[in-house]
């Protein structure tokens, strides 16, 4: 059954209960959802490593109470030793997916906090940085029991992933991954948050737990500098939007694969009245993301390296044209490709005055690169390894380049005024949950619980699984898994109810008459909503 969601004047959900309560006290303490929302990816960074981390980047959208809405790159770019020269001089036909020649993008995640506390101030936000950090800084320093979430998983390149320096040391148990309920304590970790707490977030980059982490970084073999570190800083850009008949929808622009979330939205409406949970509605979504993903793998990359304007695939004739092209009585061929893998936290909030934040964090595979840094706690992701060795790729790797992103978080804006904020961790179905998740709510009338709590699918590979079919939870109506099969869909049945390479997505929804929020997160995860 969908758990019961949250109604409150200020809610927020996240997938881990310790980080939903830290946003709760921080809005309660009369913090503002941005502020609240601080404190959350700091908590979720300690009770969900094998999700985030400081080590790891993040992209962030604010809707303030005028309705203004601004996106925050939070992703970090190639260091300065990070050539292919480098690589190739090393024998690699790829970058490595763990260890410290992983380790080779600068970590954005902080840099994107220090900007967006800049924003809560802006938004009348008062409350001291080291009060929002504190319930991270208590959980790190006492120390939280392990995930069931976190010992479920079973994390690629295990071997390689426990070899690296630091990990065994930091979350090991007797040299084996601890079993669910194990309480673990992270002090270095705490000590960074509680400096970054007094001395502010700049010293991520420019004081002394920089310092810190570029000796780590530069003893440990990894090709970002001190002055990589030092130079970094998190940019404000326009969002990405797109108007429905509904209402309109925001997301991040590249390095964000943002493009890809919208487009599917925009190619599902036209094509035509389909009957909600049918195999109608679900062959319309897998059609959509397989257009959305041919754009998207033509066009993302960093932002001031693009060579097409992502919002020329938004128009309503490039959408008209592309939704022409789509047989609803038949699947189209899909080339097998590279995939986008990663585990991820999404969260939201939305505040009493209006303010919503919706917001994705990541080291992009479960503990990233594996290297933890000795003096500070990071452990730093492996987001880098999204680069091509290929210098005619769409994204080669180059110095001070920044990576392609499946992160992205979303908002919407109903047309009777009604603010969404929503959004999943899932690689290549983070677009693909989130249109499930809004198609349910804003299209088909589906309560919020309901909309999260509904069997899911994917198109493609995931995590733990390279096959190109369509993976199905075991709740699916076994009729329509035929007529999908019928129409040359291959379907695959992962054989759960609540699988986690299926999302752990969250909602927010507040109503437009009386101010009142909805909140929700999901079943798969071990997080929830809460308010006040």
């Amino acid at each position: 059954m969908p758990e019961t969601p949250v109604f409150a004047r200020a809610a927020c959900a996240a997938p881990h209960h310790l980080a939903a309560e830290a946003g709760r006290a921080i809005l309660a303490e009369g913090g503002n959802a941005v502020e609240a929302m601080l404190a959350m990816a700091a908590t979720i960074a300690v009770v969900y490593p094998h999700m985030n981390g400081l080590g790891g980047d993040g992209f962030w959208l604010i809707r303030g109470p005028t309705g203004v809405v601004r996106a925050i790159e939070a992703c970090g770019p190639a260091g300065s030793l990070a050539t292919i020269e480098r690589y190739r001089d090393k024998g690699h036909e790829t970058i490595p997916e763990r260890g410290p020649d992983a380790a080779l993008t600068v970590a954005g995640a902080v840099g994107g906090w220090a900007l967006a506390h800049e924003i809560a101030r802006d938004l009348g936000g008062r409350l001291p940085l080291d009060l929002v950090l504190s319930d991270a800084v208590r959980h790190a320093r006492e120390g939280v029991a392990v995930s069931a979430s976190e010992a479920r998983y079973v994390p690629k390149e295990l071997d390689t992933l426990h070899d690296q320096p630091g990990f065994k040391d930091t979350f090991l148990v007797d040299g084996k991954p601890p079993k669910a309920g194990v309480k673990r304590a992270l002090p270095a970790l705490a000590a960074t948050l509680e400096q970054l707490g007094h001395a502010g977030l700049d010293d991520f980059y420019r004081g002394d737990v920089g310092r810190e982490i570029a000796a780590d970084l530069e003893r440990a073999g990894s090709p970002v500098t001190r002055a990589d570190i030092q130079r970094y800083r998190a940019v404000s850009r326009a969002p990405l939007s797109l108007k429905l008949s509904g209402g309109t929808v925001y997301n991040c622009p590249p390095p964000s694969q943002g493009l890809a979330a919208l487009t599917i939205l925009g190619l599902y409406e036209r094509l035509g009245r389909i009957r909600p949970e049918t195999a109608a509605h679900y062959h319309g979504l897998i059609e959509a993301t397989k257009r959305a993903f041919r754009i998207r793998d033509a066009v993302v990359t960093d932002f001031d390296r693009l060579r097409h304007d992502p919002a020329a695939f938004l128009t309503p004739e490039r959408l008209a044209a592309e939704a022409a092209a789509i047989r609803m009585d038949r699947a189209s061929p899909y080339p097998v490709r590279p995939v986008g893998d990663g585990d991820t936290v999404w969260m939201g909030a939305i505040d009493a005055n209006g303010v919503a934040v919706s917001y994705i964090q990541s080291v992009y595979w479960e503990f990233g690169s594996g290297l933890v840094l000795p003096r500070t706690g990071i452990t730093w992701q492996n987001r880098g390894i999204a680069f091509s060795l290929d210098p005619k790729a769409v994204n080669p790797l180059e110095p001070g380049r920044r990576p392609f992103h499946t992160l992205n978080p979303a908002l919407a804006v109903l047309a009777d005024g009604r603010v969404m904020s929503y959004g999943s961790m899932g690689g290549d179905g983070q677009p693909q949950f989130q249109a499930q998740v809004f198609t349910r709510y804003a299209t088909y009338g589906m309560g919020v619980a309901e909309a999260v709590d509904a069997p899911r699918l994917l198109f493609g590979r995931t995590w733990g699984a390279d096959s190109m079919t369509v993976k199905v939870e075991d709740r699916f109506d076994s009729a329509c898994i035929a007529a999908l099969s019928r129409m040359g869909h291959e379907v695959e049945e992962l054989g759960g109810s609540y699988i986690d390479s299926l999302g752990h997505a969250g909602l927010l929804v507040r109503h437009a008459g009386n101010g009142r929020i909805e909140a929700t997160h999901d079943p798969r995860s071990d997080g929830g909503a809460a308010g006040v």
